[in-house]
């Protein structure tokens, strides 16, 4: 086996954990274990989305936005007295509406994925802010400790959301690489006109993607509200999506679609994970953070466009 991106990236995670163990001093301490388990775990589920997405060819820039908005429309309905449980289902219901709706501008309009989820994340985060909630920070109602067990508990010694990473990661692997539906999504990333040709169904397909990837989201936002009993839709305005197009990209998950899986996210994640607990127990500042992750993922796409080049079909119609 040659010497791959997935492979270098891995290494390269090993060693950044062995440096921060001997140079930082509570780096191995039990409470920035957890955090850093959790933050992985939340980054992972978003990327595992995005992953999906970039796979056939697209790119989900709304995933933040659905997943805070989301989580905020559920705690707003419990807090208004519905079942914490009946909330949930309507905060996914609405995530699977955002989806399709999205799916469909960029499968039956065929507007540039790029723009119609920018433009989705936008809508949404306003929907949020200005007619969901009226608070940026809405707090879980109390006594839910099933829920908060999602984000704090434990199994076996390892925290509940390392569980639902690996339950999610390993359902998606199932999904594209023992399915049609997942085949059909390689596929369409591969060469969508080709795809066409064969029968695949590529517009309902394209809509597929965008419903996983929002659910992926949700799902994450659950990790994240439980973990610290509310949800903040300030996140919305932070860097978080382009970490997740980092984990993606350095993974080694290509831009011209069809290559890439969830090996790849897996070890994405652990380096952006390693490397922003890293920052943050240094005390770097948030500026400087940003300047050291623009530059990895400057690094990144070079190297994808290296590994990957452009073939005909990508020149005429764009990666995304």
């Amino acid at each position: 086996m040659g010497v791959t991106q997935e492979l270098i990236v891995f290494l390269v995670s090993i060693a950044l954990f062995a440096y921060f163990s001997i140079t930082l001093d509570n780096f191995l301490s039990r409470d920035n274990i957890l955090n850093l388990i959790r933050n992985v775990a939340m980054l992972g589920m978003l990327s595992l989305g995005m992953a999906v997405v970039v796979i056939g060819r697209g790119v989900d820039l709304s995933l933040v936005a659905v997943m805070a908005v989301s989580l905020t429309f559920s705690i707003v309905l419990a807090n208004q007295g519905y079942a914490f449980s009946t909330a949930l289902v309507l905060g996914l219901a609405f995530v699977i509406v955002v989806a399709i709706v999205m799916g469909f501008l960029i499968a039956y309009v065929e507007i540039p994925a790029i723009f119609a989820t920018l433009a989705v994340s936008a809508i949404v985060y306003g929907l949020g802010r200005g007619v969901i909630a009226t608070l940026d920070v809405n707090n879980v109602p109390d006594n839910l400790s099933w829920f908060l067990f999602l984000g704090r508990g434990s199994f076996l010694g390892i925290p509940i959301p390392i569980w639902l990473f690996a339950v999610c990661a390993a359902a998606l692997y199932f999904f594209l690489r023992r399915t049609g539906f997942g085949r059909f999504i390689y596929a369409i990333g591969d060469n969508i006109s080709t795809a066409r040709i064969t029968g695949i169904p590529v517009r309902p397909v394209i809509i597929l993607q965008y419903v996983l990837s929002g659910v992926m989201a949700f799902l994450a936002g659950c990790v994240t509200a439980a973990s610290v009993a509310s949800m903040n839709m300030r996140m919305v305005n932070s860097t978080l999506i382009y970490d997740v197009l980092l984990v993606v990209i350095l993974g080694g998950i290509g831009l011209t679609g069809g290559r890439g899986g969830v090996r790849n996210v897996l070890v994405g994640t652990i380096l952006i994970g390693l490397l922003l607990n890293g920052m943050t127990i240094l005390d770097i500042s948030y500026t400087v953070q940003n300047l050291v992750k623009s530059t990895v993922l400057l690094g990144a796409l070079i190297v994808d466009a290296l590994l990957n080049p452009r073939d005909e079909q990508t020149s005429q119609q764009g990666d995304i």
